[in-house]
């Protein structure tokens, strides 16, 4: 146990890589947590808090796929670990399905977003000739926001959770593009 979280940011990306396999997983997670980052600066929340839900957040996507079950097994694993209760919770209802609770708090609401808008920002990013980050224009990502078509599987209902956050859409989409713009190495993008 380390830190006042009972995991710091080494042993969580040792965790991610122990549990997950693929390497688009993996940046997605990496993604994530830069985009949580980036909310925690603007909200005033804790950066190391909610960077660590955002790359743990997944760590039995491939052990448990179907959305009635997923978040169950990253919630042992981190139970198991003794991780922040705060951590936990948010990771587990960033899939309600999975549960008989909604999400009700800023770092819920935030972790929901913030993961469904990472998918947004790559698949934009993939349209590029070069499938670079750096070429991506903010209100390219706002103009696929409302292609219904475009990226189906970024659930659009859950990326404007960002208002219960008190932030507009292109405001939040803005936010996600420079946050993964800051890691784009990593993601190879």
């Amino acid at each position: 146990m380390d830190g006042e979280y009972g995991i710091n940011r080494d042993e969580a990306m040792a965790l991610l890589q122990e549990q997950v396999s693929s390497p688009n997983m993996i940046k997605h997670c990496l993604a994530t947590e830069a985009v949580l980052k980036g909310l925690a600066v603007h909200l005033g929340e804790d950066q190391e808090k909610w960077g660590l839900a955002g790359l743990l957040h997944d760590l039995d996507v491939e052990t448990h796929q179907d959305l009635a079950v997923h978040t169950h097994g990253t919630v042992q694993i981190l139970k198991e670990r003794g991780v922040n209760d705060e951590i936990i919770d948010s990771i587990r209802l960033h899939n309600e399905e999975a549960h008989s609770d909604k999400r009700s708090t800023l770092f819920h609401h935030a972790l929901a977003a913030g993961e469904t808008i990472t998918g947004l920002v790559t698949a934009t990013a993939l349209v590029y000739p070069d499938k670079k980050l750096a070429s991506v224009k903010p209100k390219s990502v706002r103009k696929r926001f409302k292609e219904k078509g475009f990226a189906r599987g970024a659930n659009r209902e859950i990326i404007r959770e960002c208002e219960k956050l008190g932030m507009e859409v292109n405001e939040f989409c803005d936010l996600a593009l420079a946050a993964m713009l800051s890691i784009s190495d990593d993601l190879g993008l």
